[in-house]
């Protein structure tokens, strides 16, 4: 199953960083939070990965391009025509897919233009600014248990974000993007959908957030997998610093991987 990122939009609540690269390349400890993201999906065995790119794309395409080279140790010969050896391998199991979506494309239209990377089978999706504890399979079993065409990881930080009413059944009622309403129940990403998904984008304007799971909700095929461990994002620059913390007292909960 393929695991897809949202990468591209501009960040523009931490200007301070993504002058310089796109939102998901700043770095927690060292490593891109597009990183973090990645090996959370690893740990739980799903190593295919469609990033869809945008803002500042051959960045990340750079970044990939020399991932082997810059965690290997090297020894390069040159009174042996250029000889390199490489000493250990730490490459990762991944197969990724950079994709450039668009400067201005909308996230569900992201979500379209890699349409023809990811074939008639049901997909992970997730946005490339937010780290999570939460355990993949345990949410893909729950999102095949239910038979919808659409799983949300629900979670309850309160404050600033849009809310989801839910049923006993953990089918959502309404989704409501944004809203002034503090505390409930917000989407975290962490998603899967089933193929037909792709249907209900229309194009580069569509908002993956507003007509796609609000219909999705009003048809009662979208449905939480409501989640009570960590989830962090990372719009602001104070939020990189809390997570930075985190990472430094080697008491990350998203760090769920050995090594």
């Amino acid at each position: 199953m393929k695991t897809l990122i949202l990468a591209g939009g501009l960040g523009t609540r931490i200007t301070e960083e993504s002058h310089l690269r796109p939102k998901p390349m700043i770095e927690i400890g060292g490593q891109p939070i597009l990183w973090h993201i990645m090996k959370t999906y690893s740990h739980y065995g799903f190593n295919e990965f469609i990033i869809c790119a945008g803002y500042k794309q051959h960045v990340i395409k750079e970044y990939f391009a020399d991932y082997y080279l810059h965690r290997s140790d090297i020894t390069f010969d040159f009174s042996k025509e250029n000889e390199m050896t490489i000493h250990n391998n730490v490459a990762e199991p991944w197969k990724v897919t950079i994709v450039d979506t668009g400067l201005n494309t909308m996230t569900g239209g992201r979500v379209k233009r890699v349409q023809r990377y990811v074939g008639d089978e049901p997909f992970l999706l997730t946005y490339g600014d937010g780290v999570s504890d939460v355990n993949i399979q345990k949410l893909l079993v729950f999102h095949r248990a239910h038979g919808k065409k659409a799983t949300l990881t629900a979670i309850q930080p309160g404050g600033r974000f849009g809310t989801l009413d839910i049923q006993s059944d953990h089918t959502i009622s309404r989704f409501a993007e944004k809203t002034k309403e503090a505390g409930g129940w917000i989407n975290a990403g962490f998603m899967v959908f089933e193929p037909d998904f792709f249907d209900y984008i229309a194009g580069d304007e569509t908002v993956l957030e507003r007509e796609p799971l609000e219909r999705l909700s009003q048809e009662g095929q979208l449905v939480a997998y409501q989640y009570d461990g960590f989830w962090q994002c990372m719009d602001t620059l104070r939020e990189k610093q809390y997570l930075d913390k985190l990472w430094e007292s080697g008491q990350a909960p998203w760090k769920v991987w050995e090594g």
